[in-house]
């Protein structure tokens, strides 16, 4: 049986401290849940409301970090590629290459992605259809790796929000993908002023909500103080409640696994 999959950590890699401290209370939460645990942080955030926004440290050195952290926890990493000359440098430290939302249609950094040989989570973005998205799927899959992933984080609903169609979930299942679902993306607010917002408080019942509906993993971004974070503060989860989040979901998605075959 395949375990439930956990994506989580700090949104971009501030610095060392921050990935140790995190990582060290994710490697205590592992231990009392049957899931399959993958450290997240974006070693740049190449899309920026603005260009004042803090976008990283330098990938190499938030790279470096990032392989700190596998090697001292036995952590595995998640982290975000940009482009394919990024999948060949940077690939080769993770365990997960991710495909950002707004890059799931790029074929090359697809086709580099599953050519590297490493899992692949394609972010499905805010402006495709959960059907469509199954074209970036076999994209990968053409390179021979079967290994993809695929996650929800919103659809553009009006201006500077986002709304999730939960039926999405169920439709991406179809493509034979473990399905995620992002509960802090979700529930950003972009592009609102120099910065996106968001809505931290839905973080949980949104969370529920995913579980109910049957979904294979949870992806969620959390820091020690999220108001002090240097990006994304709006819709990171305070650390603390990182354990109850994980809780709740796996208590809530057992209850409903005999309720979720199909009926029609």
């Amino acid at each position: 049986m395949v375990k439930f999959i956990v994506i989580a950590g700090p949104c971009v890699v501030e610095s060392r401290d921050l990935l140790f401290e995190v990582a060290q209370s994710f490697v205590d939460i592992e231990k009392k849940f049957p899931v399959q645990f993958f450290f997240k942080s974006s070693y740049r955030k190449a899309n920026r409301t603005s260009l004042k926004s803090f976008a990283g440290i330098g990938d190499e050195l938030a790279v470096q970090y990032l392989y700190e952290v596998k090697q001292a926890f036995g952590l595995k990493i998640l982290s975000d590629v940009h482009s394919a000359v990024d999948v060949e440098k940077f690939a080769t430290y993770f365990d997960v290459v991710q495909i950002p939302a707004f890059l799931c249609r790029q074929t090359d950094l697809l086709l580099s992605a599953g050519k590297s040989g490493k899992i692949v989570n394609i972010k499905k973005g805010q402006f495709v259809s959960p059907w469509d998205i199954g074209k970036a799927v076999e994209k990968v899959r053409s390179t021979g790796n079967e290994n993809v992933w695929l996650t929800e984080r919103g659809t553009f609903f009006g201006y500077n929000d986002l709304v999730v169609d939960f039926r999405s979930l169920l439709i991406m299942k179809k493509f034979n993908c473990p399905v995620i679902f992002d509960a802090t993306h979700s529930l950003q607010r972009p592009s609102l002023g120099e910065q996106s917002g968001g809505f931290r408080e839905f973080i949980f019942p949104m969370a529920r909500a995913s579980a109910v509906v049957g979904i294979d993993g949870l992806f969620f971004e959390t820091h020690p103080s999220p108001e002090k974070a240097l990006s994304d503060s709006a819709t990171q989860l305070p650390l603390k409640y990182a354990y109850d989040l994980i809780y709740q979901v796996l208590e809530l998605r057992e209850k409903v696994k005999s309720l979720n075959e199909p009926l029609l």
